[in-house]
């Protein structure tokens, strides 16, 4: 019997399908406009032609998708109407937040802060307070709850947020209020920062839980639609997941009162999770960029030694969410990026985006406003007749027009236009690639470029070219290679508690009951998802400072003595000491160093895909199928040699200028470039030497 295996990734535009048969290990794919009123429609769409083409629903043994639901639910505020509750007469922490304007510079003469999740009319101050040892001061004000619960809800709001002080050394006032709340109103979601965030640091805290609270009502819903759809097809497989931000899946049915907060970069991540297993483990490209181009943002990337960089704390639209997730970069440089003229004259992309609905103007379905696909049609670097393998054809009579009216302030012909269009965009992409690269001490030179998204490999070499990158490798299905990625990845999740404490007069046994607390609570949810906890790789880690600091720094504790004992704490001490000199260029050893946090990873490894090596082909075989001409900038039009990417054979080398057209991508190399095919059928672009 075959088994299958699905990774779904849903973009703004497109919504991206793979399924791959674990016994021939081959992979076809499926791409449909997505639909952003209902993303789990396009999902469900394709999961019907799958079994329309002959693919039994009982035979999909894994299912796996990564979505921007809660992410655009976000960015568009459309998430629920939120209630918090807070301690009495610290109401003010909403507004003061870090005292600091977070993730913006100090510069921004017009620094606004992102609107309130929660009105202000919406916000309760409730008695009852906790202090920072854990110790129950005041009693908490039990009918102020009551009575918070039964006003708000009648005033509409559908999910709360309960956010007491010091709620991380002991929940229970949390605990108690939520229970009141779902007495109150069984229907209403309901977010505890004790459960979502249980670290220090109010506003970190408070934000996290105030973003889980305004996305929770969205995912469950999307889920439940999603869960109903794939019980109605008649995929029954218990094994259906969700991606999350730090490049591990859940399950799909998750608790989405603490879980929503961390499937924000839930689509990026599988693309870099991907890059990190297949290229950097299975291949040996150690280090990368990622450049993932889909029809909305570009999300930029490092994998460094095989292993894909990750951050505590990340900005989403200037709010802080504080779980730990991959360190991706989003910025707004898709395909359907509008460029526009602004009052002084000057051509301008984004951040505005012609979306999945209507589109760019050359996808026929009544956009008007000129996108970055629109210049890439113009500029030649799309073929209008060969759009999805021919599935759909592009406009290029539309897209020139809206060029031409739209962009008539520029004061340049419509190819000037378009090769400005595109220029700007990989400028912009260019500086934030240098930037992240600049923030993380990484000297380009030393990596690889790896495009992919529908417009990854299109922009990739003068992406490359204008950085220093000497290499690109553009991977066999780039358009999927998100959707793939989800099929490279192992259920994970993470765990915290913040306790503070000299490391010096620590005691070992101590740590080691904060550890087991942690390890116990992985192990129970992991059980209740289906899975076998005694299977699971716990790692752990200790969030450290030098004591008086605002910040600490994650250290590993693999290889020291388990359990814990002395020597053990004084080999922690000396790491954190090594890890901050190379992170700050300085120690100081002499100061007094303190934990802050407790941290426990719990993975459970799946089954993933393998790609396959292969030898040299026969080459001979291969032939451009014509030439097209191609604008790569001002007075720089060359004609390029048109391939298509099924006939390239492992060994198989050409030069620049060239297009090579996909089903789900088009790479263009430029004159100044040679190009190859290595045996895992990845396109190698590499500068020629001058």
């Amino acid at each position: 019997m075959k088994t299958y295996r699905i990774g779904i990734d849903v973009g703004g535009t497109h919504t991206d399908m793979v399924l791959t048969d674990t016994t021939s290990r081959t992979y076809r794919i499926e791409k449909l406009p997505s639909t952003p009123h209902n993303p789990a429609i396009a999902v469900l769409a394709g999961l019907e032609r799958f079994i329309a083409s002959g693919v039994a629903p009982q035979d999909i043994e894994f299912f796996s998708h990564g979505t921007t639901a809660t992410t655009n639910a976000l960015l568009e505020m459309k998430g629920a109407e939120v209630g918090l509750l807070i301690n009495a007469a610290m109401r003010g922490i909403l507004e003061v937040q870090t005292q600091a304007r977070d993730g913006t510079s100090p510069f921004d003469h017009l620094f606004r802060r992102p609107e309130p999740l929660a009105r202000p009319g919406f916000v309760r101050e409730i008695g009852g307070r906790i202090d920072w040892r854990g110790h129950e001061i005041e009693p908490l004000d039990e009918a102020a709850v009551r009575a918070a619960a039964q006003s708000l809800t009648e005033q509409g709001v559908t999910s709360f947020g309960v956010c007491f002080l010091f709620s991380f050394m002991n929940g229970d006032h949390e605990k108690r209020a939520a229970e009141i709340i779902r007495k109150v109103a069984p229907e209403a979601f309901v977010s505890c920062s004790s459960h979502v965030l249980p670290r220090i640091r109010e506003w970190p805290r408070f934000s996290t839980t105030m973003v889980n609270a305004y996305l929770a009502p969205v995912l469950s819903r999307y889920c439940a639609d999603l869960a109903n759809g794939l019980d109605r097809l008649g995929i029954s497989t218990k094994q259906r997941f969700l991606m999350q931000s730090n490049g591990g899946v859940m399950p799909l049915v998750a608790d989405a009162q603490t879980h929503a907060v961390r499937t924000l970069l839930s689509g990026p991540a599988a693309g870099v999770r991907g890059a990190s297993y297949l290229l950097g483990h299975q291949q040996g490209w150690r280090n990368l960029v990622t450049m993932d181009i889909g029809g909305t943002s570009c999300d930029i990337a490092f994998i460094e030694a095989g292993e894909a960089l990750e951050h505590a704390e990340s900005m989403v639209d200037g709010r802080i969410v504080g779980v730990p997730s991959l360190d991706i970069s989003t910025i707004p440089a898709g395909g359907g990026s509008i460029a526009w003229v602004n009052a002084a004259g000057m051509l301008e992309i984004g951040p505005q985006s012609a979306g999945a609905t209507p589109g760019p103007a050359c996808y026929g379905r009544g956009g008007t406003e000129p996108t970055v696909t629109d210049a890439n049609l113009v500029c030649g670097g799309l073929n209008p007749d060969f759009f999805l393998g021919g599935k759909s054809k592009l406009d290029l009579a539309a897209a020139r027009h809206a060029i031409e009216t739209r962009l008539a302030r520029a004061g340049t012909d419509i190819e000037g236009a378009a090769s400005g269009i595109v220029r700007i965009i990989n400028a912009r992409i260019t500086d934030a690639i240098r930037i992240e690269a600049a923030k993380k001490g990484i000297d380009l030179a030393d990596y690889t470029l790896l495009p992919f998204g529908g417009a990854g490999p299109v922009h990739a070499a003068q992406v490359a070219e204008d950085l220093g990158i000497p290499r690109v490798l553009v991977p066999l299905n780039p358009g999927a290679f998100s959707a793939l990625g989800l099929l490279c990845t192992d259920v994970r999740h993470d765990y915290m508690r913040s306790e503070m404490s000299d490391l010096a007069t620590l005691s070992p046994s101590h740590a080691e009951a904060c550890f087991d607390d942690l390890a116990q609570a992985a192990k129970a949810e992991i059980s209740g998802e289906g899975l076998q906890p005694d299977g699971a790789i716990l790692a752990r880690e200790v969030d450290l400072r030098y004591a008086g600091q605002g910040y600490e720094l994650r250290v590993g504790l693999d290889g020291l003595a388990a359990p814990l004992d002395r020597a053990a704490l004084d080999a922690l001490g000396e790491r954190f000491h090594e890890q901050h000199a190379a992170l700050h260029g300085h120690s100081a050893r002499d100061t007094a160093i303190e934990i802050v946090s407790y941290r426990v990873r719990a993975s459970v490894i799946m089954p993933k895909y393998r790609a396959m090596e292969e030898a040299d082909g026969d080459t001979t075989r291969a032939a451009p199928t014509g030439k097209r001409a191609l604008v790569l900038g001002p007075a720089r039009k060359v004609e390029a040699a048109l391939w298509h990417r099924e006939s390239l054979q492992p060994g198989w080398r050409a030069s620049g200028p060239a297009i090579i057209e996909q089903v789900d991508a088009t790479t263009i190399v430029p004159d100044g470039w040679n190009i190859s095919c290595d045996h895992y059928r990845n396109l190698i672009l590499e500068r020629a030497q001058r």
